[in-house]
C-alpha cells in the first residue's frame, strides 16, 4: 500500500543516513591511526565525476536543482590516483552543496590551473552553488571534526564529512578552501600523476 511504501521509504532512508555515519566514524578512525592507504591506479576523472553526479542526480532534482559539471578542454582525463576516494571527496562536497541549496543550481568544475609538462599535474576541483552560504562562524571551523553548521538540514551525519575530504585531499597531496568567487562554493587543489 501507499503507507507500507513510505514506511519502507523512511527505513530505507534511516539505514542509508546510519550507514554513511558509521563509515564516516570508520574512516576518521583509520586517518587518525594512519591507516589509510590510498589506491594508486589509473582512472579517468570525466568518468568519475559523471558517475558520481549520476549517483547525486535524484536528490537534486528532488529539490528542482540544476545539476551541471563543467570540465575545461585542458584538463588531464587520465590519471593514476585513488578513484574511490575521489568519488568520496566529490561526494561529500556535491551532496552538501544540493543539501544546502532550495532553488538554482550546483556546478562541479574541473580545471587544470597552469600549463604543466609530464608527470604530476595540478588538479583544481570547484563545487559551486547558489544555496544559502556559509556564516563566518561556521567558515572558521569548517574542517574541524564533528563540527556541523546550525540549521536542522546540518543535523544529518556525525559532522566528519568535510573533516575526512581534508584529510583525503592532504594525502593525494593537495588542499582544500573555501572558495572567493560570487558564488562561494569548495575549491580543491590536488597534484595528480598523468597515466
Amino acid at each position: 500500500t501507499p503507507r507500507q511504501f513510505d514506511y519502507l521509504n523512511t527505513i530505507e532512508k534511516s539505514a542509508d543516513s546510519l550507514l554513511g555515519i558509521i563509515n564516516e566514524i570508520l574512516d576518521f578512525s583509520k586517518i587518525g591511526a594512519g591507516k589509510l592507504v590510498l589506491d594508486n591506479i589509473p582512472f579517468n576523472l570525466r568518468d568519475l565525476l559523471q558517475d558520481t553526479l549520476t549517483i547525486l542526480a535524484p536528490s537534486a532534482h528532488d529539490k528542482g536543482l540544476e545539476l551541471v559539471s563543467l570540465v575545461y578542454r585542458d584538463t588531464p582525463l587520465s590519471l593514476v590516483g585513488d578513484p574511490l576516494r575521489l568519488k568520496q571527496i566529490l561526494s561529500n562536497l556535491i551532496s552538501n552543496a544540493i543539501k544546502f541549496t532550495d532553488r538554482g543550481e550546483v556546478q562541479a568544475n574541473l580545471l587544470l590551473p597552469v600549463i604543466a609538462g609530464h608527470g604530476v599535474l595540478p588538479v583544481e576541483l570547484d563545487v559551486r552553488d547558489t544555496g544559502i552560504g556559509i556564516s563566518p562562524a561556521d567558515q572558521a571551523r569548517l574542517f574541524n571534526a564533528f563540527v556541523q553548521a546550525d540549521g536542522p538540514r546540518a543535523r544529518q551525519g556525525a559532522g566528519l564529512g568535510l573533516s575526512i575530504v581534508r584529510r583525503v585531499v592532504e594525502l593525494h597531496r593537495g588542499s582544500i578552501s573555501l572558495g572567493d568567487s560570487p558564488l562561494g562554493g569548495l575549491e580543491v587543489a590536488m597534484r595528480l600523476p598523468r597515466r
